[in-house]
C-alpha cells in the first residue's frame, strides 16, 4: 500500500514537473501558431510632427527612483530620446527619499540641450516609503489616458510609445508590455532563461493576456489603475493583473524593448530571486480568483505558469524523497540517478562556474536554483519576513 502511494506522488510529480518545464511551452508555441495576434501596424514617425498626433493618446512616464546616480541620467536622456509627440508626454522621476545624488543627477540632466523639449517633473521627496507607496501616491496625480511605469537602469527602444499607442487602438487591451533583454550577465543561465520567459510571454499573449509584466517598462490605461497593498512585493505582476481580471488584455509585443544596463552578479541575482519568490506565493494568494475556469486561457496560463512554479520545488522534493523509497525497483532507481545528477551538476556549477561552460547546463543550474530560492522565498513570505520596501541588490 505504501508503495503504491510512494508511485503515485513519484509518477504525478514528475508528470507535472515535465509538463511545466516542458510541455506547457511546447503547448503555448502550437497555440500561438494557430491563434496568432494581430500585429502592430506603426509607420515611423520619425521624430516629425504628423497630422495622427492630434489622435494620439496623453502617456505620462512614470519613474521610480531611488539612489539610482549610476543610471539616472542615462535613462533621462533616453526618455528625452523617445519620438513620440511632445505636447502628449510627460516623464515623471519620481526620487524616493534619496540619499546619494540621484535628485541633482537629475535636475542637471534635463538642463541639457537634448531634454530642452521634453516635459520633465523632477518630484524629490524627503521620506523614503518604498515603491508600492510612491506609485500609490504619484498615480493620485497621472491624468492622462496612458501611463507607463520604467526602471531606471532599463533603456527603452526610440519608437517603443508610437508600437504600444496602436494596441492601445483596441478598446479590449488594458496593458501593453515587451521584451526585457539583459545588455550584460556573467550568468548565461540567466541569459537563456530570459529568452526563454519572452518566448513564453510572447505566446502567452495568444490566450488572451500574458501574466503580468517585468518592471523595466509597460503601459496600462490610466484610468484602470487601483491602489495597490502597502506590502505588495512584485508590483509589476499583481497591478498588471488586477487590469485583466477586469476583463482587459495584456498585451506583449516584442519590437518594444527594454534593455537592462545593471548586470547581476550570481550572489546578487539569487537575492533578487528570492524577493520575486515569495511575490509569487503573496500573488497567488492574494490573485486565487485567477484560477477561476470563467478567465478561460488566463486561468489556464495561471496554473501551469506561475501556479506550477510556486509549488515545484514541493514537488521536486517530493519526487526526489520517493524515489529513494523506490529506489529497489529499475526504474525509480534511473529517476534518482537522473536527479542526484542533475543537482550534483548545479551544485558543481555554481560552486565552479568557470568548470562547467555548457549552455544547456548553465541553464539547468540556473533553473534548479530558482526552485531553491522559489522555495525560500515562498516560507519566507508565509513566515513574514518579506515586506513591500524595495531594496538594492547589487550594492
Amino acid at each position: 500500500m505504501i508503495d503504491t502511494i510512494a508511485i503515485l506522488i513519484s509518477v504525478t510529480s514528475a508528470v507535472l514537473i515535465v509538463y511545466h518545464h516542458i510541455g506547457y511551452p511546447l503547448v503555448l508555441k502550437w497555440y500561438s501558431k494557430t491563434h496568432p495576434q494581430q500585429e502592430s501596424v506603426n509607420l515611423p514617425r520619425g521624430y516629425r510632427d504628423n497630422k495622427q498626433d492630434r489622435a494620439r493618446p496623453s502617456i505620462t512616464v512614470l519613474v521610480a527612483a531611488y539612489n539610482e546616480e549610476r543610471w539616472i541620467s542615462d535613462k533621462i536622456r533616453n526618455l528625452a530620446s523617445l519620438d513620440y509627440p511632445r505636447n502628449r508626454l510627460t516623464i515623471i522621476i519620481a526620487c524616493d527619499g534619496c540619499t546619494d545624488k540621484t535628485v541633482e543627477f537629475a535636475q542637471d540632466t534635463i538642463q541639457e540641450s537634448i531634454c530642452s523639449d521634453t516635459h520633465f517633473e523632477i518630484r524629490a521627496f524627503d521620506e523614503n516609503r518604498g515603491k508600492v507607496a510612491l506609485i500609490n501616491d504619484q498615480m493620485k496625480t497621472i491624468s492622462s489616458d496612458i501611463t507607463a511605469l520604467s526602471d531606471v537602469s532599463a533603456l527603452i527602444s526610440i519608437d517603443a510609445l508610437l508600437v504600444a499607442e496602436q494596441h492601445f487602438k483596441n478598446r479590449s487591451t488594458g496593458v501593453v508590455n515587451g521584451r526585457y533583454q539583459l545588455l550584460e550577465t556573467s550568468n548565461e543561465g540567466e541569459a537563456s532563461y530570459w529568452n526563454y520567459q519572452s518566448k513564453v510571454k510572447q505566446n502567452e499573449a495568444s490566450l488572451g493576456s500574458t501574466l503580468g509584466a517585468h518592471g523595466a517598462f509597460y503601459l496600462f490605461r490610466t484610468h484602470l489603475f487601483e491602489s495597490l497593498a502597502k506590502n505588495t512585493i512584485n508590483d509589476d505582476f499583481v497591478l498588471p493583473m488586477q487590469i485583466v481580471k477586469k476583463g482587459y488584455n495584456a498585451i506583449y509585443d516584442d519590437k518594444m524593448v527594454a534593455v537592462e544596463l545593471e548586470a547581476t552578479s550570481q550572489q546578487s541575482d539569487f537575492k533578487r530571486r528570492l524577493r520575486i519568490s515569495a511575490g509569487n506565493m503573496q500573488q497567488a494568494i492574494q490573485l486565487v480568483s485567477l484560477f477561476s475556469p470563467k478567465y478561460k486561457g488566463v486561468a489556464f496560463a495561471f496554473i501551469s505558469g506561475k501556479g506550477l512554479r510556486l509549488v515545484m520545488p514541493y514537488l521536486m522534493l517530493a519526487c526526489f524523497i520517493t524515489s529513494i523509497m523506490l529506489m529497489s525497483h529499475p526504474l525509480f532507481l534511473a529517476a534518482l540517478i537522473a536527479q542526484v545528477s542533475i543537482y550534483t551538476l548545479a551544485a558543481m556549477s555554481l560552486i565552479f562556474p568557470t568548470l562547467i561552460t555548457c549552455k544547456l547546463c548553465k541553464l539547468m543550474t540556473y533553473l534548479v536554483s530558482g526552485h531553491f530560492a522559489n522555495l525560500i522565498g515562498g516560507l519566507r513570505y508565509l513566515l513574514g519576513f518579506e515586506s513591500g520596501r524595495w531594496t538594492r541588490v547589487n550594492r
